[in-house]
């Protein structure tokens, strides 16, 4: 399959090596179609059967855990403006996430490009199976589900861009034409419209759950999910407390009563994954071992640690309430030994502080493949359907609602001390939505979440105003400027820049 950008498009074959690799596991986590990573089929001879419907489904499911999807880009631009992240590493080292962390980046830096990469890629890959698996012979329950899989894929794309750049290119169908190829940007509204029908169509359709062979799949709650955050960020406060409660009355979900390990790796898929992108080790395919998610946030210094990206600020680690178990869960400390008996090193070289979110057990690296490439990505988890559920009963003025979802979060974190987290009693509706708000930033810590998070609250000129936010111009990155050059100026650029 095509990469696609707003202009990189060539209706040339259909691309399906690395790819089509199906990286939707089994139980057992061992169940992959293994293709030559070289390996080319023409479209003239695709979009035949069955199989290749599932082929061109497991492509797309496999794009999101690539480097622009999950490493460099979206640690620039969904991490790095918050103020719980900073570059890491050594100084010398990427510096250009530092223009991210004090907002002097400009619109020629790669990660912007990288970021904007990634997204179409997913949405093209959507848009494929979108445009040709209708045209199938094929089983049409099976059909229905893969079309409203590539539509949640093509929304949670979409989402990630308008959150960044504001008004982008909507593209909806793989182009005919060259006429097609050069869009120009798309309001906002429009485009988050266009996510919400997506997910709309999507949530009729797919299943609550899967069998063990399809785990890892995308599900109606996750779609109900997605659509909850994108209504949250419109203010849409009755969509979102529906949506959720929806969710919450599925009885699919429940929180993993031990936070630190809800994030390893015998809890991916777990009862209170929503969504994550399925990320493996297969010993036979070094290519498909493709994940670096894990790799570049890792303790640097160590073997089978990492990069060293990524890591939490001081103000995170002192933002906590005393006792909060949190804490230790989300920050590997220099010094400290990690539930799973790996001692990480004093080093006055190196960072104090790692992403404890990301970390996979040291002895589990095998030499030739990326540190902790087994590591799933947790994108929706039910902790955070609980918590919009509470902010949008609180701005509907249902306040016994609000205290009920939020306690549901702090009374897992809190585990069976009662000397620590104290219940949220205030029926003040300013005074809970700061609660909630807190809670979401420490439940949700070092998850790519607080940067826009801050912004949608309106929130940013204070919290981030110290490291150079600006109003009128920081609430969105640059648009690229190599896809500004490509479309001979039919693209803009964001006021500022």
């Amino acid at each position: 399959m095509k990469n696609i950008t707003n202009n990189k498009i060539k209706n040339a074959g259909l691309y399906l090596g690395l790819m089509s690799l199906l990286i939707v596991p089994s139980a057992c986590k061992e169940s992959f179609l293994d293709v030559d990573p070289q390996g080319k089929q023409a479209g003239t001879i695709f979009w035949q059967s069955q199989d290749d419907a599932t082929k061109a489904v497991n492509a797309m499911y496999a794009n999101l855990r690539t480097w622009n999807n999950t490493a460099f880009a979206p640690i620039a631009l969904e991490s790095m403006g918050s103020d719980d992240a900073e570059k890491g590493s050594t100084p010398s080292d990427a510096t250009f996430f530092n223009n991210y962390d004090n907002f002097t980046v400009g619109s020629s830096d790669g990660q912007l490009g990288g970021f904007w990469e990634g997204q179409y890629q997913n949405i093209n890959y959507a848009n494929q199976v979108l445009d040709n698996v209708p045209g199938i012979t094929m089983d049409e329950s099976l059909k229905a589900r893969y079309l409203a899989e590539a539509k949640f894929v093509r929304a949670y794309s979409y989402f990630r861009l308008t959150r960044a750049f504001g008004a982008v290119p909507l593209r909806l169908a793989v182009p005919a034409n060259t006429t097609e190829y050069n869009l120009p940007r798309t309001p906002q509204a429009e485009v988050y419209a266009a996510i919400e029908k997506d997910l709309t169509e999507a949530e009729t359709v797919l299943p609550l759950s899967y069998a063990s062979a399809d785990l890892g799949r995308i599900t109606k709650g996750a779609a109900q999910s997605l659509h909850a955050k994108v209504a949250m960020y419109q203010k849409k406060w009755q969509q979102v407390f529906d949506l959720t409660s929806q969710v919450i009355g599925s009885g699919q979900y429940s929180l993993v009563p031990n936070y630190e390990a809800l994030f390893r790796m015998q809890n991916e898929n777990s009862s209170e994954s929503v969504f994550e992108i399925q990320n493996e080790l297969i010993a036979s395919n070094v290519e498909a071992s493709n994940s670096q998610y894990s790799q570049v946030q890792g303790v640097r210094g160590v073997q089978g640690g990492g990069w060293g990206f990524n890591v939490p600020t001081e103000e995170l680690a002192n933002s906590y309430e005393a006792g909060d178990p949190r804490r230790d869960a989300t920050i590997i400390f220099r010094g400290e030994t990690t539930p799973q008996g790996d001692k990480i090193p004093i080093d006055t070289n190196s960072n104090s502080m790692y992403n404890q979110k990301s970390y996979v057990p040291f002895n589990m690296f095998i030499n030739g493949f990326p540190e902790g490439v087994q590591q799933n990505v947790r994108v929706i988890r039910y902790a955070e359907v609980l918590l919009m559920n509470a902010e949008a009963a609180n701005e509907l003025g249902n306040t016994t609602k609000a205290l009920e979802s939020l306690e549901l979060v702090r009374a897992r974190a809190r585990g069976t001390s009662k000397t620590i987290l104290p219940k949220v009693t205030t029926t003040n509706q300013a005074a809970l939505r700061l609660a909630i708000w807190e809670e979401r930033h420490h439940e949700l810590a070092m998850e790519f979440d607080r940067y826009f998070d801050v912004i949608r609250q309106g929130r940013a000129q204070e919290i981030f105003g110290p490291k150079g936010w600006k109003p009128n111009k920081n609430e969105v990155w640059p648009v690229p400027q190599t896809e500004i050059d490509l479309s001979g100026g039919v693209l803009t650029q964001n006021p500022g820049y």
